[in-house]
């Protein structure tokens, strides 16, 4: 079997962690939380309400693409979440060892906006959603992914990105 990595992206609230986690069980593979790999002056950043700048977003990127790589080598398809907000972002987790396919959960914005100011236990503070969402370019038609429309319960959004995976 060939390495695949499921990049499952998208702006804060859209639901990427509850997604890729049962996408990776659906699919039998490791789940990586993209947050769990920010460094702490990043966290720290965000946590204090300021946005990340590209200064801050590379070399976190290149950390979670260095983490995909490593489970490529190890023969193993992993199944990510991170923002991926811009298509540079999204080249530099393709440059991973094995095929890398993005899946962006679509999410109206009023209701984003409506479910980070409902959710605890998250450091990313509501105030910064306006600007992922200023900064979020959608795929592009020579990018592999695929645009998974969020409406309904988790497992519906589950069933529908493994749908559109194919």
């Amino acid at each position: 079997m060939d390495v695949e990595h499921v990049v499952v992206m998208g702006v804060s609230g859209t639901g990427k962690s509850t997604v890729g986690q049962a996408v990776a069980e659906q699919l039998a593979r490791p789940f990586l939380e993209g947050d769990d790999l920010h460094p702490d002056v990043n966290v720290a950043k965000m946590t204090a309400g300021t946005p990340l700048d590209d200064d801050d977003r590379w070399p976190w990127l290149q950390t979670v693409r260095d983490a995909m790589s490593a489970h490529a080598a190890a023969g193993t398809s992993t199944v990510v979440a991170c923002s991926a907000l811009r298509r540079a972002y999204r080249d530099v987790l393709s440059q991973a060892h094995g095929r890398v396919r993005f899946v962006l959960l679509d999410v109206p914005a009023d209701a984003l906006r409506e479910r980070v100011a409902l959710r605890s236990g998250h450091w990313m503070p509501p105030s910064l959603l306006e600007s992922q969402l200023a900064t979020l370019e959608p795929l592009g038609p020579d990018e592999d992914g695929v645009v998974v429309h969020v409406a309904g319960p988790a497992d519906r959004v589950v069933a529908d990105a493994v749908t559109a995976l194919g």
